[in-house]
């Protein structure tokens, strides 16, 4: 599971439902929810 920063929770936390996509630009990233507060976490790079 990837980890990202929460900005709601103010806190890192394992994103849920993660899927790997990419950005515009051609760079890899992937998204998910905070299991938490339901927020969409991002992280940008591969991994």
């Amino acid at each position: 599971m990837a980890e990202a920063y929460c900005v709601k929770c103010k806190t890192k936390r394992q994103m849920q439902n993660e899927e790997k996509i990419t950005m515009k630009n051609g760079r890899p990233a992937t998204q998910g929810k905070c299991p938490q507060c339901g927020t969409k976490l991002f992280k940008i790079g591969a991994g």
